[in-house]
C-alpha cells in the first residue's frame, strides 16, 4: 500500500514536465528505497528510465508497480510506452488494452491504440477508440478527472469532486452516472438507485444510463424491476448482442432458464466465440443443475481462448469437476501469457489450487491459493483491525438491558429464518434442507439488513464509526417496528408463497441485534463448521464480492474468531433460546435428528423431503451447488489436514476458536 507521508513529488513531477529526468530519477531513488512500494515514485522512476533510454531499468520498475498496483491502467499505458520505444508496437497494442480497461478515461491510451489499429491494418477497431476518445474529450475536464480518480483507487476525492460539479450541474447525467458508480463501489446501492432513475427520466434515450441501472437492480436483486429493464432494451433492439445477453441474465435470474438459454445461443449463433455468453450460458446450466452441459460451454470458452480465466475458475467452482494434467499444464501455461489480464489471473490461480490439490500437489495448490489471495488483497479495503472494532460496538451498544427494555416491539412476522455463519460452514446444505419442506421458501444471500445496517450507519462513516450500532438505542419503537415491515415488504419479490422463507445471508450475524428488535419473532440459525475446515475453505474459494476477510488466512482467523466471540456475546444478550446452533459435523454424523432438531425450532412438522433435500429441484447460486445435489458425504471434512505444514499463521490467528465444541472436535 502507497504511504501517505508528504514528499516532493510535484517537485518530482516538475522536473519530469520539463525534461529533467536524471535529477528526477535521482530523487526518487532515496524515496523508493524508504518507501519501496510508493505507487507515484515508482511510475515516475519508470518514465523518466524509458525517456533516459535506461529500458530494462523502466521495466524493473513497472514490473514492481504492477506488483503494488495490479490494475492501476497507468501502468500498462507507461509499458505501451516503453514497448514502442522498444520498436514492439504489437506488445503495445495489447498493454493499451490493458490500460484502458482499468481505466476507461485515458484519452491518450485510446488515442495512440487507434493510431496502432490502424497502422496494424484494424480500421474498425482504430474507429472505436477513436470514438472512445473523442466521447472523453467532449466530457467536462472535470467528469474525466472523476473517471480517474475513480479507477486509479481515490474514489472518495473522486466523490468529493463529482458531488462539487453537480452542485454546479444538478442535472447532468453523466455527473449522475458517475457518482452512482462511486455509489456502487462503496456499496450505498440505494443511492446509486436513485441516482440512475433519476438521470435516465432526464435522458431517457441514453441507453448506457439503462444499462448501468440494470446492473444496480441486481444487486439490490430487484429482480422484477432488472428484468423489466432489460425486457425494454431488448424489445428496442431484439438483434443487438449487449441486449440479448442482459435479458438472457435477467431471465436466468426470474427462473426462465430455457428463455435465457435461447437468447444466449442467438448471442452465441451470430458470434460463436462470445467468451462472455459461453462462460454466462454455463452460469445459467450450472444455476439450474445441468452441470455436464455447463461443462461443455466453459469448455467451448476455452477452446476460444485459454486465457479466459471465468471459464477455468468456474469450472473449479463446480467441485465435482476433475481437472486433467492437461489442464494443469495449459493453466501454468497461461499464467506466463504477457496478456493475461490481472482479473484472469486471479481466476487461473484458484483453478490451478484446485487442479492441483486434486492431483495431491499440495505445496502448488498452496502456492496458488496463496498468490490468488494476495492480488484479490491488493484490491481489497479490508482490514481485520477495522472489523475487529465493529465487533466490539456491536458488544458495547447491543446489551441485555437493551433487549429487555425494547422486548415485544419491532414488526411480529415470524416468516423470515435466517442461516448465520462464515460463508463455506454448511449453510447452504441447511438452507437446501429447509427450502425442501412444503412451508418455506428457499431465497437467496439477501442484501436487505446489511443495507439497513448501512443506511443506520450514514454517510459519516469515518468521523463517527458507531452511529451504527449505537442507534439502535435511539430508534422509536414505531423506527422499529418500520424497519421490520420493509424487510418484509422488500423481501416479498424473492418469495413464492410459502409462510416462511430462508435468508442465507451469513454475514447477518453481525447484525443480530438489529435483527431480533425489527423481527422479533424470526428464527435464527447459526451454522458452524470446525475452523480449520472452515477456515481453510473459504481461502481457497474466490468469492464472487462481499467476503474480503478471506484474502488472507490470518485475516480469516481473526474473522471467525470474532464471529465465536460476538456469538457468544449473542448468547448472553438474547433471549434464552433466540439462536439455534447446528454444528455441519453433526449434520453429517445424524441428518434425521438434525433435520428433526431444526424443524422444531422453526416450528414446522417433519417432511421427509427435507433428508432427502438432493431431490429437490431449485436453483441454487452458491459455490456449493453441485454438492447440495447429492447425498451427505465426509469429503470435505478434513481438506486442511493436506495443508497443515502451511497452516500456523491462520492457527495462530484462530487462537481460543481452535477449541471447539462441536462434533467435529475429534479432528483436532
Amino acid at each position: 500500500m502507497q504511504n501517505t507521508t508528504l514528499h516532493p513529488i510535484k517537485d518530482i513531477q516538475a522536473a519530469i514536465q520539463g525534461g529533467r529526468f536524471s535529477e528526477a530519477l535521482d530523487r526518487l531513488e532515496p524515496i523508493l528505497v524508504s518507501e519501496p512500494e510508493h505507487q507515484d515514485a515508482l511510475y515516475m522512476a519508470a518514465v523518466s528510465a524509458r525517456y533516459l533510454n535506461a529500458y530494462d531499468k523502466a521495466e524493473a520498475f513497472l514490473a514492481r508497480l504492477k506488483q503494488v498496483a495490479p490494475d492501476f491502467g497507468r501502468a500498462f499505458q507507461e509499458e505501451a510506452y516503453l514497448w514502442i520505444a522498444r520498436g514492439q508496437p504489437e506488445r503495445a497494442i495489447g498493454a493499451l488494452q490493458m490500460a484502458t480497461r482499468y481505466n476507461p478515461a485515458l484519452i491518450s491510451s485510446w488515442k495512440k491504440l487507434a493510431e496502432l489499429y490502424r497502422a496494424s491494418g484494424q480500421p474498425d477497431r482504430a474507429r472505436e477508440a477513436e470514438a472512445q476518445a473523442a466521447r472523453l474529450a467532449s466530457l467536462p475536464r472535470e467528469l474525466v478527472a472523476v473517471m480517474n480518480h475513480v479507477h486509479e483507487g481515490r474514489i472518495l476525492q473522486g466523490e468529493d469532486l463529482v458531488r462539487a460539479y453537480l452542485q454546479r450541474n444538478p442535472r447532468d447525467t453523466e455527473g449522475m452516472r458517475l457518482l452512482a458508480d462511486i455509489g456502487v463501489r462503496l456499496s450505498v446501492l440505494s443511492d446509486a438507485d436513485f441516482l440512475l432513475e433519476t438521470a435516465t427520466e432526464l435522458e431517457p434515450e441514453n441507453l448506457q444510463l439503462r444499462i448501468d441501472h440494470i446492473q444496480v437492480l441486481r444487486k439490490r436483486q430487484k429482480f422484477d424491476e432488472s428484468y423489466r429493464a432489460a425486457a425494454f432494451l431488448y424489445e428496442k433492439d431484439p438483434s443487438s448482442p449487449l441486449f440479448q445477453s442482459l435479458f438472457a441474465i435477467e431471465c436466468m435470474q426470474s427462473g426462465e432458464i430455457e428463455k435465457a438459454l435461447e437468447l444466449f445461443d442467438e448471442v452465441l449463433t451470430n458470434n460463436p466465440d462470445d467468451l462472455a455468453a459461453l462462460t454466462s450460458r454455463g452460469h445459467a446450466l450450472k444455476t439450474f443443475g445441468r452441470s455436464e452441459a455447463a461443462i461443455a460451454s466453459y469448455r467451448r470458452a476455452l477452446q476460444v481462448s485459454p486465457l479466459h480465466g471465468d471459464a477455468w475458475s468456474s469450472l473449479a467452482n463446480l467441485k465435482t469437476y476433475a481437472f486433467s494434467q492437461t489442464d494443469l499444464d495449459d493453466m501454468e501455461a497461461a499464467l506466463g501469457h504477457p496478456d493475461l489480464s490481472f482479473m484472469a489471473r486471479i481466476h487461473i490461480l484458484f483453478a490451478i489450487g484446485k487442479a492441483a490439490e486434486d492431483h495431491g500437489l499440495y505445496e502448488r495448490s498452496f502456492e496458488a491459493y496463496r498468490q490468488g489471495n494476495e492480488l484479490k488483497r491488493h484490491q481489497a479495503r479490508y482490514k481485520s483491525e477495522h472489523m475487529e472494532a465493529e465487533f466490539d460496538a456491536q458488544k458495547r451498544h447491543c446489551t441485555r438491558a437493551l433487549f429487555e427494555e425494547r422486548n415485544g416491539v419491532g414488526c411480529p412476522a415470524p416468516d423470515p429464518i435466517f442461516i448465520v455463519g462464515l460463508p463455506r460452514a454448511g449453510s447452504t446444505l441447511l438452507e437446501q434442507i429447509l427450502a425442501s419442506h412444503s412451508q418455506v421458501d428457499g431465497t437467496l444471500e439477501l442484501p436487505n439488513i446489511l443495507s439497513t445496517a448501512h443506511r443506520l450507519r450514514g454517510r459519516a462513516v469515518a468521523s463517527d464509526r458507531e452511529r451504527y450500532p449505537r442507534i439502535l438505542t435511539e430508534l422509536s419503537d414505531d423506527d422499529l417496528a418500520e424497519l421490520g415491515e420493509d424487510y418484509i415488504r422488500t423481501t416479498r419479490v424473492h418469495r413464492a408463497g410459502a409462510p416462511f422463507f430462508t435468508d442465507k445471508m451469513p454475514n447477518n450475524f453481525r447484525h443480530l441485534g438489529l435483527i431480533h428488535l425489527i423481527l422479533p419473532n424470526a428464527k435464527i440459525i447459526d451454522a458452524r463448521r470446525h475452523p480449520l475446515d472452515c477456515c481453510w475453505s473459504g481461502f481457497k474459494q474466490l468469492f464472487a464480492e462481499g467476503q474480503e476477510f478471506t484474502y488472507g488466512l490470518e485475516e480469516i482467523g481473526h474473522y471467525y474468531r470474532g464471529y465465536v466471540d460476538l456469538m457468544d456475546h449473542w448468547d448472553k444478550v438474547l433471549p434464552e433460546g433466540r439462536v439455534l446452533r447446528v454444528y455441519h459435523e453433526d449434520v453429517l454424523d445424524d441428518l434425521d435428528g438434525q433435520v428433526r432438531r431444526i424443524l422444531e425450532y422453526c416450528g414446522l412438522p417433519f417432511e421427509e423431503a427435507c433428508v432427502k433435500f438432493y431431490e429437490t429441484d431449485r436453483p441454487v447460486r452458491t459455490a456449493s451447488s453441485e454438492q447440495v445435489r447429492q447425498p451427505l458425504n465426509r469429503s470435505g471434512a478434513g481438506q486442511w489436514r493436506a495443508f497443515e505444514p502451511f497452516l500456523d499463521p491462520l492457527k495462530s490467528a484462530l487462537g481460543p476458536a481452535l477449541d471447539y465444541p462441536g462434533g467435529g472436535a475429534h479432528h483436532e
